[in-house]
């Protein structure tokens, strides 16, 4: 049963607040990165953990045919599928790079393709980039190969190809079955393409199959989003994401075509996501955390109730992985000691790595309290929980604890000087409770950072 939650508590939260895909987050990283740093704790990085936990790898791939006007991503909007082979050729190249710095053959544990639109690219050019890849790494035995599928252009032969290359999880963007609401975010999308796609992974044999939906979109109702949720929940998938839309003009341009009188507002966003979770919940799927729910016999839900559950730049996973490499334009790469991001237009992208050079531009190189934090921020995206360690109490004290003790007042946390728990109310707050041991925000007096409403 849905507690609800008093306007009180909504106003008072409903905030700017980062995601925290990251910590620090990106407002928060250095402009300029020193590459020769950044190989070193990378190659550092990779010795330690490669033989035991294996590398997480993420390719970023642009390309879409039509610009869906809610998307926040990085994308490059065109028709001309020529693009695919020099992207193809270029993000080659920077694996090259990479592998020089590696001392040993890479074991990849988790493997994602993002986009954009990762189906853009035929099934031949994927196989290409990936056989490529492979021909030289290893694969764990446990390993979780996903890639994000367009409903309107997966193919059978895509899902079928990238299956033979042990891909076994498929995320398709159905984002709202609405008509009115396809319409005005630019996503025309019939359920019927979204009803084969699904059939075709499942007669393929995929593991697990996730359904993207959005709430918070232009036009959506109460109404609207439950026909979307049925829609969804009649093809039972191993997995939804049912992700807010994050109202961000400053940085996606195609947010600028909406007419904000269209959008839901604080309490009606509210109001969409806790239908949404109550149907989810009596339809068996178990709540995740952030936005995400799983069957209960989903490999997901199984490692979140073990307490193993972790959280990266590709979401939720599976898979601890000790590094996150990213390639292509704009991919961001975690090697636990710092972070890095590529070049952030296709052109500046290309020009870095056929000079031979690596991409990244912009980074951050953690000190010991930031890997603490980050810590403690995981715990509370992952578990609800974490314990606190007695070398971090005095910085704790100082920032945390009287952010703590207001969120206690709230209902949303239990906590002592050893630890917190989030109670039920706390887990519509998630990111606010995250904030908590976000010591870069707390002790910026000044900030002017923008970032999306936390509801």
């Amino acid at each position: 049963m849905m507690i609800p939650i008093d306007a009180y508590l909504l106003n008072k939260y409903n905030v700017p607040i980062p995601r925290y895909t990251s910590y620090p987050t990106v407002p928060y990283w250095d402009h300029e990165i020193n590459v020769d740093r950044w190989k070193s704790a990378f190659k550092m990085r990779f010795e330690e953990c490669n033989d035991s936990q294996g590398i997480s790898l993420y390719i970023h791939l642009p390309f879409c045919e039509s610009m869906c006007t809610f998307c926040g991503c990085n994308k490059r909007i065109t028709t001309n599928h020529k693009v695919e082979d020099e992207y193809i050729e270029v993000v080659l190249q920077e694996w090259q790079l990479y592998r020089q710095q590696m001392t040993s053959t890479p074991l990849i544990r988790e493997f994602h393709l993002g986009g954009g639109t990762p189906t853009f690219f035929s099934p031949e050019n994927l196989q290409r980039l990936i056989q490529t890849i492979l021909s030289d790494s290893q694969v764990a035995e446990e390993h979780e190969f996903s890639f994000e599928g367009h409903p309107n252009n997966t193919t059978f032969d895509h899902l079928k190809t990238l299956f033979e290359l042990g891909f076994n999880r498929v995320s398709f963007g159905m984002q709202d079955s609405n008509p009115e609401v396809q319409q005005v975010i630019n996503r025309i999308q019939p359920q019927e393409n979204v009803q084969q796609v699904v059939q075709w992974a499942r007669e393929i044999g995929y593991e697990s199959i996730n359904i993207d939906l959005v709430y918070g979109l232009p036009l959506q109702t109460i109404e609207r989003i439950e026909k979307t949720i049925q829609d969804a929940i009649s093809l039972r998938p191993d997995r939804i994401a049912f992700y807010s839309y994050a109202h961000v003009p400053w940085t996606s341009r195609g947010q600028r075509l909406f007419d904000e009188n269209d959008l839901p507002s604080a309490s009606e966003k509210l109001a969409l996501y806790q239908l949404g979770r109550s149907i989810f919940l009596a339809q068996g799927y178990q709540d995740i955390g952030m936005d995400h729910f799983a069957l209960p016999d989903d490999l997901m839900y199984k490692i979140k109730e073990q307490g193993s559950l972790h959280r990266n730049f590709m979401g939720y996973t599976v898979q601890q992985t000790g590094m996150v490499l990213g390639l292509g334009v704009s991919s961001i790469s975690d090697v636990f000691y710092g972070f890095a991001q590529n070049k952030k237009t296709i052109h500046d992208y290309y020009e870095e790595v056929k000079q031979g050079k690596l991409a990244v531009f912009k980074g951050y190189f953690l000190t010991e309290t930031d890997q603490a934090m980050r810590q403690y921020i995981l715990d509370v995206a992952c578990n609800g929980k974490t314990q606190f360690k007695p070398e971090d109490l005095p910085i704790l004290e100082k920032y945390s604890f009287p952010y703590l003790a207001e969120l206690e007042e709230d209902g949303l946390i239990q906590w002592n000087i050893q630890g917190l728990n989030l109670t039920s109310v706390g887990a519509n707050f998630v990111r606010n409770v995250c904030k908590a041991f976000d010591i870069k925000l707390l002790s910026d007096e000044h900030a002017t950072l923008k970032f999306s409403q936390a509801v």
